[in-house]
């Protein structure tokens, strides 16, 4: 079969050298005689993997040891009411940042829980700027400050960490593992698994020790965060081969030379992809170049039928999953760790032809 770069936003393409483990190790896992969706999740097998999986990912983002790390079912969505439940502590109000779609999921969750201070909206600019630190207006009485780092659908990234007097929550999701960042900066850090960390029906929660055990009342026992820090992340069956995928992802990033490598390659290829598009007249894209995703582009033609007919093409010739949000419209390359520079560069030539042969 001919090479194929898949450019979905989630779920993701997965490194080679991974899906080549899964196949390999599915029949049976290692020593277990058995399969990993098959044994214990408290077995010593999985054990093992689950405490290796864990360092892993210490190691990869220096993670300091007043934190825990959760390995949590379902996706990031559910983090939209674990943080307020957790995280309000008694107080009445938390500060959030609606920078695109996600955003303003988690908004709108938390209002169910406490009085939603919205503290900077690029609602007015379509969610292709951000307003200036300064400007921003903070309640000093919030009990948080929530934003998401990286909005995957309008391809808005911040390229700072708010600076506030309060816990900050970030919604990692299509950013973790992806730069290095200081976790001693947050109080809690969340992330679905299946853009940079592996497949869907897993999320990791990195969370200050300081932060447990003050939830709001008569929330169900799962819902606080104590109850799987104190249980390994085993109160209940986890979503054992998530994380066993999750914990190869680990392995092959750290084989690769760790979060500053995988930074520096995607630097050139968001780099390479915004050349194309910046260089040319038949292409354009409309953030802010300061706050242009590394992990999601999106991009346009002269027209929806031309970017339906550029959409068509570039899947004839495997280069899939490039349709933009049906909010947005237009082409979307999300170039997680997994893209290779090859398929960035197979992708700006077919670019390059698709101008050639439209013009």
């Amino acid at each position: 079969m001919d090479e194929v770069f898949n450019f979905s936003a989630g779920p993701a393409a997965l490194p080679r050298a991974v899906l080549e483990r899964l196949i390999n190790e599915l029949p049976e896992f290692r020593d277990a005689k058995a399969s990993v969706m098959e044994i214990s999740h408290r077995g010593k097998d999985f054990m093992a993997l689950a405490k290796k999986a864990e360092q892993d990912l210490r190691d990869l983002m220096n993670i300091p040891n007043n934190y825990k790390v959760l390995f949590l079912q379902g996706g990031a969505q559910q983090q939209f009411s674990m943080v307020p439940i957790n995280l309000l502590r008694g107080k009445k109000i938390a500060n959030y940042v609606n920078t695109g779609h996600w955003s303003e999921k988690a908004i709108l969750e938390g209002s169910r829980y406490c009085n939603v201070n919205v503290c900077t909206d690029s609602t007015s600019n379509g969610f292709t700027d951000i307003e200036d630190f300064s400007s921003w207006k903070i309640n000093p009485d919030g009990a948080y400050l929530h934003y998401t780092p990286n909005e995957t659908i309008a391809g808005l990234e911040f390229d700072f960490i708010p600076e506030v007097d309060m816990p900050v929550v970030a919604d990692m999701s299509s950013s973790i593992l992806s730069a290095p960042i200081d976790v001693s900066k947050y109080g809690l850090i969340y992330a679905g698994a299946q853009k940079n960390i592996g497949i869907s029906g897993l999320t990791v929660v990195i969370v200050r020790e300081n932060l447990l055990g003050e939830v709001v009342e008569q929330q169900p026992v799962l819902f606080d965060y104590s109850t799987q820090a104190n249980d390994d992340s085993m109160y209940n069956t986890p979503c054992t081969f998530a994380w066993y995928t999750a914990a190869l992802i680990f392995e092959w990033l750290k084989e690769l030379g760790g979060v500053e490598t995988i930074h520096q390659q995607n630097e050139k290829k968001s780099q390479l992809l915004y050349s194309v598009i910046d260089s040319s007249d038949f292409y354009s894209n409309n953030v802010a170049e300061r706050f242009r995703s590394k992990m999601n582009v999106p991009f346009f033609t002269p027209s929806p039928e031309l970017d339906k007919l550029f959409i068509q093409d570039a899947s004839n010739q495997n280069l899939l999953a490039l349709k933009g949000h049906r909010w947005v419209g237009g082409m979307r390359a999300s170039i997680y760790n997994a893209m290779s520079m090859e398929g960035v560069e197979a992708l700006v030539s077919f670019m390059r032809d698709f101008e050639k042969s439209s013009s």
